[in-house]
């Protein structure tokens, strides 16, 4: 069987805060997300055997075999996947407790010979993963949540905001992502947990940091920084605040507001 070139979902898993455990505690958990993965996937009726499954160590990537739809891989696998590890937990001590984060992606891979898959899209698959808004999310909610899910935009746009059977897109909110080399907008979801305020998009944040520059040397009336001047061996610096005011600030700290024009 030679290479071939084709469009594939890809999946990735990676266990939180793995490290440090003892050896004994980290196969146990690795067993215990092996076996709710499996589960998972074969109560949303997706083949495990013939899945391609990369072990990351403290996680896997899974690439599921052709004709899935991506939409299976959100619904039912997520709060399938969510509700087993949540009652492993309510059981488990410490050491054994299991929350993952989640990363979803899809694009054209090449699959080898050997059942090996290499591509740009597992490249954008592991930034999410590894991504700090989903680290947080995860860091921040419950120990009843046991599953943080980000999905590339490609994979929200093509899926999630359709709205398919099982899937909530008002669940989801926008993030922005920057690992490494690659910086875009991806979707964040908690499986039972309500979804937080939307954060700022790539092009939103950056036209907020232009705002907040603009207003630093320019008040709402447009007028640029008024001057310098000495007074009484200080040094103060005027600026215009608003339409309605100017603002003196001297060298020591002392701040002057002086209010003029309509109340």
């Amino acid at each position: 069987m030679e290479s071939e070139l084709a469009y594939r979902s890809v999946l990735a898993v990676d266990i939180e805060h793995s490290a440090g455990r003892g050896n004994a505690a980290f196969w146990r958990i690795r067993e215990v997300l092996s076996a709710a993965l499996r589960s998972s996937f074969e109560r949303g009726g997706i083949d495990w055997e013939a899945c391609l499954r990369d072990d990351l160590g403290d996680g896997f990537r899974v690439v599921p075999p052709p004709g899935v739809p991506k939409a299976a891989l959100i619904h039912p696998l997520v709060p399938e996947l969510s509700a087993r590890l949540a009652a492993h937990n309510r059981m488990a001590g410490p050491s054994t407790r299991v929350r993952v984060r989640m990363a979803l992606h899809a694009g054209d891979v090449r699959l080898g010979p050997s059942g090996e898959v290499t591509g740009y899209p597992l490249e954008v698959l592991a930034r999410l993963l590894d991504a700090a808004p989903l680290r947080t999310a995860l860091a921040r909610a419950p120990e009843s949540v046991a599953v943080a899910l980000l999905v590339s935009r490609h994979f929200h746009d093509e899926t999630v905001r359709h709205g398919y059977p099982g899937i909530d897109p008002e669940s989801f909110r926008e993030v922005a992502i920057n690992e490494k080399e690659h910086s875009a907008d991806a979707w964040l979801h908690l499986p039972g947990h309500p979804a937080a305020p939307p954060s700022p998009t790539r092009d939103q944040a950056t036209g907020e940091r232009a705002g907040r520059e603009q207003a630093a040397g320019e008040g709402d009336d447009g007028g640029k920084r008024t001057g310098d001047r000495q007074t009484g061996g200080r040094a103060t610096m005027v600026n215009k605040a608003s339409g309605n005011g100017v603002v003196y600030a001297t060298q020591n700290g002392t701040t002057n507001i002086h209010i003029t024009g309509r109340p």
